[in-house]
């Protein structure tokens, strides 16, 4: 059972960037309403799960607002990785924007001393040639608006997603429902796309009905159901199986970009695509094993 939910959950978050594409929004415009349409869902959650009682919230003023800084983090993070959607596509702009495990790597190396080993440095430098790969090197068969730009945009996206990781990490240490952080982050979120608002020319708060209805099923479908449903199941499940799993969520992005945009990347695209996944999952299962 533990197994379904996960891959539900990891589905539920692989569509997060066909909701984005089919919304056809600025990229805060995307960020605030995915989390203004969770924030009312995760509060009732949260209160059912409160009065169920079966954790209390143990979490203090501390925890809390780290949450709510994480999300703010979050906003930034999603920012970008909207903008390189739109660049770069759906498939892609999730792919490259999973590089946050490079930052993650190299942050519990720079401020919890973990083990840097040679393999997992060459693995970095491989994963970062991926990268380069994917963007298409300024070939004309690469697909995207500007997927050279895209890639960029995808790479501060993972700088700034393990930045969230990191701190929500932090914000977590306590037990207590799982919708009591998320909403918290998800707070954070709306401050935080409400914040960049300013330097997006596109943001608005009428988009139209059709937007709404794609940019409502972002909210519930990945913000509250996808993150919950992992939330609950990975933690309990095998550090190599959350590895693999979770590798599921770039997997699947490739190829709802394929079905329903017809994203037909380049060889080149194809090639450092797979070896930035490849990448990903021997440093997720590395950096798990130790």
């Amino acid at each position: 059972m533990l197994h379904f939910l996960a891959l539900l959950g990891v589905l539920s978050i692989s569509f997060s960037a066909v909701f984005v594409r089919l919304a056809s929004v600025s990229p805060v415009t995307a960020t605030f309403y995915r989390a203004a349409y969770a924030l009312p869902v995760l509060a009732v959650v949260y209160l059912l799960a409160s009065r169920a009682g079966r954790t209390a919230d143990a979490r203090t003023a501390r925890d809390r607002w780290l949450a709510v800084g994480s999300g703010a983090i979050l906003a930034v993070d999603l920012d970008l990785w909207h903008e390189s959607i739109a660049l770069l596509g759906a498939g892609l702009g999730t792919v490259i924007a999973n590089v946050q495990v490079v930052f993650v790597a190299i942050a519990a190396w720079l401020f919890y001393r973990e083990r840097l080993s040679p393999g997992r440095v060459v693995t970095i430098g491989v994963v970062l040639g991926g990268v380069a790969l994917s963007s298409g090197l300024g070939r004309g068969d690469a697909y995207g608006s500007h997927p050279v730009a895209g890639a960029a945009v995808g790479v501060l996206a993972g700088l700034t997603y393990a930045a969230f990781l990191l701190v929500y990490r932090d914000a977590n240490r306590m037990p207590g429902p799982r919708s009591g952080p998320l909403l918290d982050s998800t707070a954070g979120m709306a401050a935080g796309a409400l914040a960049s608002a300013l330097l997006d020319r596109g943001f608005t708060f009428t988009p139209d009905r059709s937007a709404h209805a794609w940019l409502a099923l972002l909210a519930v479908g990945s913000q509250v159901i996808g993150w919950l449903l992992i939330g609950t199941a990975l933690p309990r499940l095998p550090a190599i199986e959350t590895s693999v799993l979770l590798l599921g969520q770039p997997v699947f992005a490739v190829i709802w970009g394929v079905l329903f945009f017809s994203e037909r990347l380049s060889a080149l695209q194809w090639i450092g695509s797979a070896i930035v996944l490849a990448g990903i999952a021997a440093l997720n299962t590395g950096r798990q094993a130790q």
